[in-house]
């Protein structure tokens, strides 16, 4: 996990910069796709290649998000279409240095010329009393990395972090709390899942920045020939 005040220096910015980009979460249209009936999870998503050698960055035409059961048992096998990002945050210089960067980073762990990454903005709120971040439960997601990216937490309790090893015993809790604090999974190697939040005073919420990266393409389903 990497904290706050490393992140911002690893990418030569500060508060100022960041703040546009923050307050985009305060827009985000509803997750019209919850198969458990919520109304709590609010989400926009677009989707960036980027060229890890030369640090080149591109998005591409809006597309829709699409997972197998085998990973989401709950809301995989459909094509989820959402909101895009915003163009204003999308293409915001910040933003693109995050991705571009964490890219590059991950690739000097598995080396890859490129990755196919999704880029998921989510707020969970608690106005029908409890909110759920992984409604799905422990998962992995079918790539190769995940970021998950700490925005804020507003007047909640819950929603603990749990990581434990694929194909073995051990594993970790803990709460994410610092906003701009980062957490990278192995997704090749974890599982793993937050508990749901519930209200401390009135209406709160939890909103996160999840950042997914695949070597071997778009997970897009299998048409039929």
């Amino acid at each position: 996990m990497v904290g706050a005040q490393d992140l911002q220096q690893w990418l030569q910015t500060d508060s100022a910069e960041l703040a546009p980009i923050r307050a985009s979460w305060s827009d985000l249209p509803p997750d019209n796709f919850l198969r458990d009936g919520g109304h709590y999870r609010f989400r926009r998503h677009s989707s960036f290649i980027v060229d890890t050698a030369p640090g080149i960055i591109t998005q591409t035409p809006h597309r829709p998000h699409w997972q197998p059961v085998t990973y989401n048992a709950l809301h995989g096998g459909i094509e989820r279409h959402f909101e895009p990002v915003r163009p204003e945050v999308s293409q915001h210089p910040l933003w693109l240095r995050l991705i571009t960067q964490l890219g590059q980073l991950l690739a000097q762990s598995k080396p890859t010329a490129r990755w196919y990454v999704e880029a998921h903005q989510f707020r969970v709120d608690t106005t029908g009393g409890i909110g759920r971040p992984t409604p799905e439960g422990a998962h992995r997601d079918g790539v190769d990395f995940v970021a998950v990216i700490m925005l804020g937490r507003h007047q909640i309790k819950g929603g603990e972090t749990r990581v434990f090893e694929a194909d073995g015993p051990s594993g970790v809790r803990f709460t994410l709390q610092e906003p701009w604090s980062v957490l990278l999974l192995d997704d090749e190697r974890v599982i793993h899942e937050s508990t749901p939040i519930q209200p401390q005073d009135g209406h709160g919420w939890r909103d996160t920045l999840v950042l997914t990266f695949r070597s071997s393409g778009f997970q897009d389903p299998v048409r039929a020939a």
